[in-house]
């Protein structure tokens, strides 16, 4: 039985710029992301992966084409409308130092979403005890954070109450934008894990957006590959990893390092 569609587009384009001067972003594009799903946008820099993730959070519009919520055609034109849109779709960013605002104490940013889904009026116990378990969700002690501000945090604890926050507002939609980059290798995987755990906890639809081919093998259920504004080949990540087809794609998987292998740097 499929899944249902949670986000979809069609001939999706964004245009920067006018006449001689333009780029074409993003052409034409069509996806389909299910409810529940994991999938990985993958390119490299300028590949327009980036600026289709801003028109899917509605940040941007789309110059042409049409983007579908819940399988009905997305109506984010005024502000109430965006505001009830972004209650189902939220985002974690790859820099977790410019996420917060610097004068907000970890409490504050906790409450905002326990207010965001309606709890403004819940008792102060029931909101002490729904931040602690958003934080030990991500092995992090509310007790230790509270009256404490973000930027007294490592990156990888940031980006832990990053996805704490997400586990309060349990949106439908999760966009992480390169979420793991400016972290360790040790804090990557265990970023990676937690947004698997919420996904299966939640059942949310996660959109994971990379450069890194290898990170959306080892956490996908779905890739899409993206090379100058156009999706070149997706389908699941272990058709488009072991048996790619695009060209593009294989010389995106041929410049993942192998330990066992001897580095060929003449193409960098």
């Amino acid at each position: 039985m499929a899944k249902e569609l949670c986000l979809s587009g069609k001939n999706v384009t964004k245009i920067f710029g006018f006449g001689d001067k333009k780029t074409i972003a993003v052409n034409h594009v069509d996806f389909n992301f299910h409810v529940g799903e994991f999938v990985s946008i993958v390119g490299e820099s300028g590949s327009g992966k980036t600026t289709l993730a801003k028109m899917l959070l509605g940040l941007i519009h789309e110059s042409e084409g049409e983007i579908s919520f819940l399988g009905k055609p997305r109506d984010i034109k005024g502000r109430k409308q965006k505001r009830e849109y972004w209650k189902d779709i939220q985002a974690i960013f790859q820099d977790p130092f410019s996420s917060y605002n610097v004068f907000h104490k970890i409490d504050a940013v906790l409450l905002d979403c326990i207010k965001m889904r309606g709890g403004k009026n819940l008792p102060h116990d029931k909101k002490v005890e729904m931040m602690t378990e958003a934080c030990s969700f991500v092995n992090l002690k509310f007790e230790e954070l509270t009256n404490k501000y973000p930027f007294e945090l490592s990156g990888g604890q940031m980006q832990r109450l990053m996805i704490a926050r997400i586990f309060l507002l349990k949106p439908k939609i999760l966009l992480a934008d390169e979420p793991t980059s400016m972290i360790d290798a040790c804090s990557r995987a265990t970023i990676l894990d937690m947004l698997q755990n919420l996904r299966n906890e939640i059942g949310m639809t996660i959109i994971f957006i990379t450069h890194d081919i290898g990170l959306a093998y080892y956490i996908s259920d779905t890739v899409y590959i993206m090379e100058k504004g156009n999706i070149v080949e997706y389908g699941p990540a272990e058709q488009v990893i072991l048996h790619p087809s695009a060209d593009y794609t294989k010389r995106l998987i041929n410049d993942v390092p192998k330990i066992h292998e001897e580095w060929d740097l003449s193409t960098v």
